[in-house]
């Protein structure tokens, strides 16, 4: 365990470097929203690192980094390509003028370096995996197996959600109104629901190995950021007073995907 804590550390300053370049980027841009794709990127950067110093690649850290690897380099691209010629997300924009004059401030601890520390937290399945000495002695079995058919599941449910509101979007008939068709009819946030999925079949990687049970603050903490803080209750504060919206929430399930309510 004390190899694990070790190499943490070094990833908690690898990652502090990695967002404060993000940052300067970010104030030179004047646009905070390149967060977004820092976020993906920085957790290939933590998968590749730890796999490349660790003691040994074995199936499982190949498998565990390939996974986070596949998810970080499609999130950051979609985010890319969603936001070209955008300009600021108005969630940042919206922080620039109530800042103030404490923007830079607040946007360096609050925005980047805050990011880095929940990055890290959820990067720790993997870096569990990549670390252990004993990954190579654990053989895949039934638990990996599952959590691969669990992660790949969690994969094509944002993937899939994201491509369907990316459709959306650019019909010009669907301007002003709510996508409620594909997977975004049995759930309010499909790729919300499958970002959170792949991280529990991360965590199923891990539980063969000793301390794998530690793994869990992964997936609990980025379903608890999505549910709870930064995603849903964030996107959805825009919608309050809508009443197309309002009524497909209370039709539709908010997170884990369900038949519609009548």
């Amino acid at each position: 365990m004390s190899e694990i804590l070790a190499v943490l550390i070094q990833c908690a300053a690898l990652v502090a470097i990695y967002m404060t370049v993000w940052f300067v980027l970010a104030i030179l841009r004047k646009d905070n929203s390149i967060a977004d794709i820092a976020w993906g990127l920085g957790f290939v950067l933590v998968a590749g690192v730890t796999l490349a110093r660790g003691a040994g690649p074995s199936a499982r850290s190949v498998l565990a980094s390939s996974f986070v690897f596949i998810w970080g380099m499609r999130l950051a691209l979609h985010i890319l390509l969603r936001n070209r010629k955008r300009g600021e997300d108005p969630r940042y924009a919206a922080w620039r003028t109530k800042w103030g004059r404490w923007f830079v401030v607040r946007s360096y601890l609050q925005v980047f370096l805050l990011q880095g520390l929940f990055l890290l937290a959820i990067s720790y399945s993997v870096i569990l995996i990549n670390t252990s000495v004993s990954a190579s002695l654990h053989p895949l079995g039934l638990l990996d197996l599952a959590g691969t058919v669990v992660w790949v599941v969690g994969f094509l449910f944002e993937a899939v959600g994201d491509a369907q509101l990316s459709r959306f979007r650019r019909d010009p008939g669907s301007r002003g109104k709510i996508i409620n068709t594909g997977l975004w009819r049995y759930t309010r946030h499909p790729n919300y629901f499958g970002e959170s999925l792949m991280w529990w079949g991360i965590l199923l990687l891990a539980l063969s190995l000793p301390y794998g049970w530690t793994a869990f603050v992964s997936p609990f903490l980025i379903t608890f950021l999505l549910v709870r803080v930064s995603g849903i209750p964030m996107l959805e504060k825009k919608y309050a007073g809508n009443a197309e919206f309002q009524a497909y929430a209370r039709r539709t399930s908010a997170f884990v995907p369900w038949f519609p309510r009548k």
